[in-house]
């Protein structure tokens, strides 16, 4: 697997677990909910309306196989699956990418607020937050986990 760039980061191959032609699936550093992965673009494109045709498809496709897995492995029983297109909709990262979380009943007080908590999840960036951030190895292991069903 290759490394690839995700706006201003490089993303190492160890916390890819799907890669296309066209997007590449990632574990999130600090997920709201376990099992919230990102599925984004192999070209660097900051704003939705700038993708391809061909990289909607391969991206909306690779999401929705990565959905499967994910609410199967983490045992969800519903998903949330959200972009944040530009600075005002929460976008932290100048690259698009598809938000994807296994949702259960009751993981939050209300329903909506997992979109308080998608807004600011890597945000915050005091000492405890930073805490809350998962290692390279933990990361490279649940990708590990999730590459399992790609192959």
């Amino acid at each position: 697997m290759a490394t690839f760039r995700f706006g201003q980061h490089l993303i190492k191959s160890s916390v890819i677990f799907l890669q296309t032609e066209l997007s590449f699936a990632i574990v999130n550093r600090k997920p709201v909910v376990p099992g919230h992965v990102l599925v984004c673009p192999v070209r660097v494109v900051e704003r939705y309306r700038d993708l391809r045709p061909e990289e909607i498809a391969d991206l909306f496709q690779t999401s929705q196989k990565v959905a499967k897995v994910v609410e199967q492995h983490f045992k969800g029983t519903s998903l949330t699956i959200a972009i944040q297109d530009g600075p005002e909709a929460g976008q932290t990262v100048k690259h698009v990418h598809i938000h994807i979380l296994p949702r259960k009943k009751g993981d939050f007080a209300r329903n909506d607020n997992v979109y308080v908590e998608l807004q600011k999840h890597d945000q915050e960036t005091s000492e405890d937050s930073q805490r809350k951030w998962r290692t390279e190895e933990e990361m490279a292991s649940e990708a590990a986990e999730l590459r399992k069903y790609f192959v």
